[in-house]
């Protein structure tokens, strides 16, 4: 049997010609059938690289009888069924960590940018605006409270970004843990306390839409909502009414809840700044997350400990 590796989307630098010494390389994304080529290859195929955008279901787990690992360009694995891996034996990795700094950096940027109208700033320019009059006043960062809703590695990091603004932070999650920072059992009343909501936690089931209408309510008009976690953990219909109707001051989005495609009703919006999930897209980190997970295939065919495995 040919050993094939199934790779389902193109993220350079991902380097993956490093695997094509060993294994057979199928880029799905360059198949003019994609669904025929994995039954045609079913049998060959022995790992799979999946990233945030292409997850692998129970049911591709079950096509593919000689899969073995699946090894994911990403730290979230939430479009990964990892149940039915399990089931299988088949082994999930992913790529934690290297993504911390440049992911908070994004939060960052996002919540400076849309308190300080930057980027309508930048068009109030470039369209000739501000020889008619100045831009109308952002609001300042200092003396106000962020809450951040999953204080993993992300959102510390985000914290001690933050901390640096002279922004106060509060948190919430599903345990309290040992930090400085005050703990809220309950989202909705972390968002009556605080002026940012900002998202960094992880996406699935357990936080589909937690940021609801209501948790939207409680922000009020004067707060902001900045997400670098998942599009899933916000009811994006609630987003668009709480934006249109002013509800909320402002949004900062790098992620939507169906990507690539971002509501229409989000573009005219000027209390809006938007990104295209670019959280973790610098050279550097990409290139790092791409070696990791060829390194965690390469080390479970080489009979070595995973790099970073995912718990079952």
């Amino acid at each position: 049997m040919a050993k094939a590796i199934l790779a389902l989307h193109n993220m350079p630098p991902l380097g993956l010609e490093q695997l094509e010494e060993q294994f057979e390389l199928i880029r799905l994304w360059q198949e003019k059938d994609p669904d025929q080529m994995i039954k045609d290859r079913a049998n060959d195929i022995v790992a799979i690289v999946s990233s945030y955008n292409r997850g692998v279901s129970a049911k591709m787990i079950e096509a593919l009888p000689n899969l073995e690992i699946i090894s994911t360009f990403g730290v979230g694995y939430d479009n990964i069924d990892v149940r039915a891996a399990t089931g299988r034996g088949v082994v999930v990795t992913n790529t934690p960590d290297l993504l911390t700094a440049d992911t908070a950096d994004t939060a960052l940027a996002l919540l400076l940018a849309v308190s300080r109208r930057v980027v309508e700033g930048d068009a109030y320019v470039r369209v000739g605006k501000w020889l008619n009059g100045p831009l109308p006043l952002g609001t300042s960062l200092g003396g106000k409270t962020a809450g951040i809703v999953g204080l993993g590695r992300i959102g510390q990091a985000i914290a001690d970004r933050v901390s640096a603004f002279d922004v106060s932070v509060a948190y919430h999650g599903r345990h309290e843990k040992d930090v400085p920072y005050r703990f809220y059992p309950q989202l909705e009343e972390m968002a009556r306390d605080v002026d940012y909501l900002i998202l960094s936690c992880a996406g699935g089931p357990e936080t589909q839409h937690i940021v609801n209408e209501n948790v939207l309510r409680a922000l009020g008009p004067h707060g902001f909502l900045v997400n670098v976690a998942r599009g899933s953990v916000v009811d994006q219909d609630a987003l668009l009414v709480a934006l249109s109707n002013k509800n909320i001051a402002g949004a900062a989005l790098d992620v939507y809840d169906n990507e690539p495609h971002v509501p229409e009703a989000l573009f005219s919006m000027d209390n809006v700044v938007l990104l295209p999930h670019i959280g973790s897209a610098t050279v550097e980190t990409r290139a790092k997350m791409g070696q990791l997970v060829i390194d965690n295939i390469l080390a479970h065919f080489n009979g070595e400990p995973l790099k970073t495995p995912v718990a079952a």
